[in-house]
């Protein structure tokens, strides 16, 4: 369920894991439609057939398809939302880190830890999230990154 509280009060939870995203699937469909979209058409990703004699014995998603996945993660989260915000951007970010593929078919969900909350200008906040993004049943993650967002309240 999702909370919804002062900027300044979300500030009280830097250095905590803040809440969690719903299981996601990946399927096939979505990878070829990300295919599609950045003109990544490398046969890992969707070629069932040639992807069976790799070591990941089947496609994989892109890993910029699971980074690009970590809006839709985090709206189906549990995370605090600020109140009264009006519009949210991407910023960028520090690290990115691709440490085990996706498999077409499984599902991920993203752990949210808050980093840094900082108030950039009246009414405008930075927040840096460690963002795990976890495989179902896979103990090692599909990735970790330090992802930056700015709202404006």
């Amino acid at each position: 369920m999702t909370r919804f509280i002062p900027a300044a009060e979300i500030k009280g939870l830097v250095g905590q894991v803040v809440g969690s995203s719903s299981w996601v699937e990946v399927t096939q469909e979505r990878i070829n439609q990300f295919a599609e979209a950045t003109g990544d058409f490398q046969f890992i990703h969707i070629d069932p057939e040639r992807a069976k004699d790799t070591p990941f014995d089947g496609t994989i998603a892109h890993g910029f398809l699971t980074l690009s996945l970590i809006p839709l993660l985090t709206m189906e989260s549990d995370c605090p939302r600020p109140e009264g915000v009006k519009m949210g951007v991407n910023y960028g970010g520090n690290k990115t880190r691709f440490l085990s593929p996706v498999r077409s078919g499984k599902r991920i969900r993203g752990v949210f830890k808050l980093l840094e909350l900082d108030e950039k200008r009246p009414g405008q906040w930075q927040q840096t999230m460690e963002i795990t993004v976890e495989i179902e049943g896979q103990d090692k993650p599909a990735l970790i990154c330090e992802w930056i967002t700015q709202f404006f309240v």
